[in-house]
């Protein structure tokens, strides 16, 4: 018979602590504080507990993921605690433990978060503030929350954090953007760094720093929002783009949902996978690509408008897309008429997974029909023309056809 578990008998107490250390603990924390035999923390966060608490100091070693998972092996029988930067369930260790350790093996005693008392100075409702976390992430990922009127809050992790942000914000065409830099918030130390972006004059701020920013579009800057349906403009491309059009009435038929991914095969210039980011920070995407050249494109397309994590996979599908992991909806935007191409795609899907193939030749239309008429969906076909000159007068001159299948598994 396996012996009881006593982790919910003996939890890891996680106690959130600010810049200002023990002076700014409720008296709960400093009771579990107070209360532990071992005490794990950053080398910063056990110096701001007092010499008189006698627990056993232990600070955490590099890589850090190997010691969360022993850590009640590591101290068997001893009460732990864990000290955390501000709201320990805030991107902190507090989620990790609960990740690895499970609800009920741990307890968390919270403090008031960076984000809280950052929009406390600034006089920010915290609702309609936007939290872009950067900690050890690219400062690109800034780019899809970048509009005019916007408030955002960056958390980043070194002296340099604000420097960047200001950096790509004038190269987005919103060097107006006033910002703030908040350091050491709540502490004894606590100071702000000003300017624009344009002119931000910090190369260097402070270690713990929330960036605050009011965004401002300088004169002609066209914003590029989380909705579907950019303009064509805003991707490198060698004409292997799903035109804006298409694109828009792609996407709502692949209908992009919060924590889902998305196969974009034959993916071009990774439109498609891209604008499906865009329209949630937890969506994902893995783009496939068998031309080289058009693969790094997509790469560079990516990083420019806010979505560094699209995974692309060179290679030809199918074979490319064994291994990979389940979709939620995939997108056929090339190869549509490569044998085992649509039956590997319907395969990999799984119960409300959604099947998007657009088709432009007779070829490929015809294979859609023949799919169509064996496991159902819909068949649209679009037709978009664009104004141009022709002599001194205007005439809508229509572009290729567009077939659009979709059907739900």
């Amino acid at each position: 018979m396996p012996a009881p578990d006593s982790s919910a008998d003996n939890p890891v107490v996680v106690v959130g602590i600010g810049a200002d250390g023990w002076d700014g603990l409720s008296p709960a924390a400093r009771r579990s504080i107070e209360a532990a035999d071992v005490l794990r923390g950053s080398e910063r966060q056990l110096a701001l507990v007092p010499p008189d608490v006698g627990a056993e100091r232990v600070p955490w070693p590099r890589p850090l993921a190997p010691a969360l998972t022993g850590l009640r092996e590591a101290h068997p029988g001893r009460r732990v605690v864990v000290l955390a930067s501000g709201d320990p369930m805030f991107s902190g260790i507090g989620t990790s433990l609960v990740r690895v350790l499970g609800p009920q093996a741990v307890e968390v005693v919270p403090h008031p978060s960076s984000v809280t008392l950052a929009c406390a100075r600034m006089g920010w409702s915290v609702e309609e503030t936007t939290v872009v976390p950067v900690v050890g992430r690219p400062v690109e990922l800034l780019a899809p929350h970048v509009t005019p009127g916007r408030r955002l809050l960056v958390l980043g992790s070194d002296t340099g954090s604000p420097a960047a942000v200001a950096n790509r914000l004038a190269v987005w065409g919103y060097g107006a953007s006033r910002i703030t830099a908040l350091a050491q918030l709540g502490g004894p130390g606590e100071r702000r760094f000003t300017g624009s972006a344009a002119a931000w004059p910090h190369a260097e701020t402070d270690p713990l720093v929330v960036t605050a920013v009011d965004v401002v579009a300088d004169p002609g800057t066209v914003p590029l929002p989380a909705t579907p349906g950019l303009p064509d403009d805003a991707y490198e491309h060698d004409g292997q783009l799903t035109k804006r059009d298409v694109r828009a009435v792609t996407l709502a038929r692949l209908c992009p949902l919060p924590g889902q991914l998305l196969w974009d095969v034959g993916a071009g210039s990774g439109s498609i996978g891209i604008e499906w980011m865009r329209t949630h920070p937890s969506c994902r995407a893995v783009a496939v690509e068998s031309a080289p050249d058009r693969a790094e494109r997509i790469l560079r397309n990516a990083g420019r408008l806010g979505v560094p994590d699209l995974q692309v996979v060179e290679g030809r599908a199918p074979e490319a897309l064994t291994g990979l992991p389940t979709p939620d909806a995939v997108f056929v935007g090339g190869g549509v008429t490569v044998p085992g191409l649509l039956a590997a795609c319907w395969e990999a899907l799984g119960p409300g997974g959604r099947l998007v193939v657009n088709a432009v030749t007779l070829e490929s239309e015809a294979w859609v029909a023949r799919w169509q008429a064996e496991v159902g969906g819909d068949l649209t076909r679009l037709q978009v023309s664009h104004a141009s000159p022709v002599g001194g007068f205007t005439a809508l001159r229509p572009a290729l056809p567009v077939t659009i299948w979709s059907v739900t598994r």
